[in-house]
């Protein structure tokens, strides 16, 4: 059951199967969480793990990564994983690094690939 903790979720589109695999191996842990994802990605994580509570944003280029940072900056959010591709371009860049900028400034744990979020979503809920 999902408790008073909210987590945001965001993958880009070539990293969307790879945080789909995440949640479905990390299933238990994300249970604890309220979980806010930007539109596709919430999409994926509720194909993988149906039961868990997820909230489905805007589509990140069209609004999704501000509603995020807006509830990053409300304390909504506790803490971001997003799992960044570098290797495509995203025409929708400066919506992404304002969003990791709210995450710096509102000091909020944040992993922007797979292996610092393996290692980190252990620690969120001890």
């Amino acid at each position: 059951m999902a408790g008073d903790k909210c987590l945001a979720l965001i993958a880009h589109d070539q990293k969307k199967d790879e945080m789909a695999e995440f949640a479905r191996r990390n299933r238990d842990l994300l249970a604890k969480w309220k979980i806010v994802a930007t539109g596709t990605t919430g999409g994926r994580v509720l194909d993988a793990v149906p039961d868990l509570h997820v909230t489905r944003l805007k589509s990140g280029p069209l609004g999704g990564d501000q509603q995020i940072g807006a509830l990053i900056s409300t304390g909504e959010v506790s803490a971001l994983i997003f799992f960044v591709d570098p290797l495509t371009p995203m025409p929708h860049d400066v919506d992404v690094k304002a969003l990791m900028r709210l995450a710096i400034v509102y000091d909020i744990p944040m992993a922007l690939n797979e292996s610092t979020a393996e290692k980190l979503l252990p620690t969120l809920n001890a």
